[in-house]
């Protein structure tokens, strides 16, 4: 049986270098934040947005969450979508990425079951990719409050407190044969760019 899955998409960031709200900026049309909603829908059972604006994000329909642990930056942000999500697992997917994967959430799910792991995650040469990553409920949540409490605010410094299961480049490459689910846009231009590769799609 296929352990339940909530899709939390975080709309949380300033996009200084985008000049607006890139998640409501309309892309091929619609909002940018509707895109990601839409090409992770299929798989989940539960579907949260975080926000301090939840004002902006209503006609979305989803439920809204602002921050459980204000000023925490990233780490503060992870915790509140994983606290939020009622599901055992918890995949989180920043609202800048437009090529958000169902087919790598679907073989993330599977690897946790099978390898009892806490969190699937790929690292590529930016470095760990937790905001495209999925998470199991009741273990992560737990380690990233402690490392709250302990003032460490790296997003992966819980990490030696559960089971990471990193993905191999041919996983991801299995899991994402387009390589671009880990692209978020920042910028004017790299929306244009996004917007033609995805219009080739």
């Amino acid at each position: 049986m296929k352990q339940a899955i909530t899709v939390v998409i975080q709309a949380g960031g300033m996009s200084s270098r985008m000049g607006e709200d890139k998640a409501l900026k309309p892309f091929l049309g619609r909002p940018l934040i509707q895109r990601v909603i839409d090409r992770l829908s299929p798989i989940t059972d539960e579907l949260i947005v975080t926000t301090n604006h939840p004002a902006e994000y209503t006609f979305l329909n989803f439920r809204l969450v602002a921050d459980l642990k204000p000023g925490r930056g990233a780490l503060g942000g992870l915790y509140t979508a994983i606290a939020s999500a009622t599901s055992p697992f918890v995949a989180v997917v920043a609202c800048d990425m437009p090529f958000a994967s169902q087919i790598f959430f679907e073989g993330a799910r599977r690897l946790m079951a099978e390898e009892e792991a806490d969190v699937v995650i790929a690292k590529t040469d930016e470095g760990y990719e937790p905001f495209h990553a999925l998470y199991r409920r009741e273990t992560c949540l737990p380690a990233i409050e402690s490392a709250i409490d302990a003032d460490q605010w790296k997003v992966i410094s819980w990490f030696p407190q559960v089971k990471v299961r990193m993905l191999t480049t041919n996983e991801v490459k299995s899991f994402d044969p387009s390589g671009l689910c880990f692209w978020n846009l920042n910028t004017p231009d790299e929306f244009i760019e996004a917007e033609n590769r995805a219009s080739e799609q």
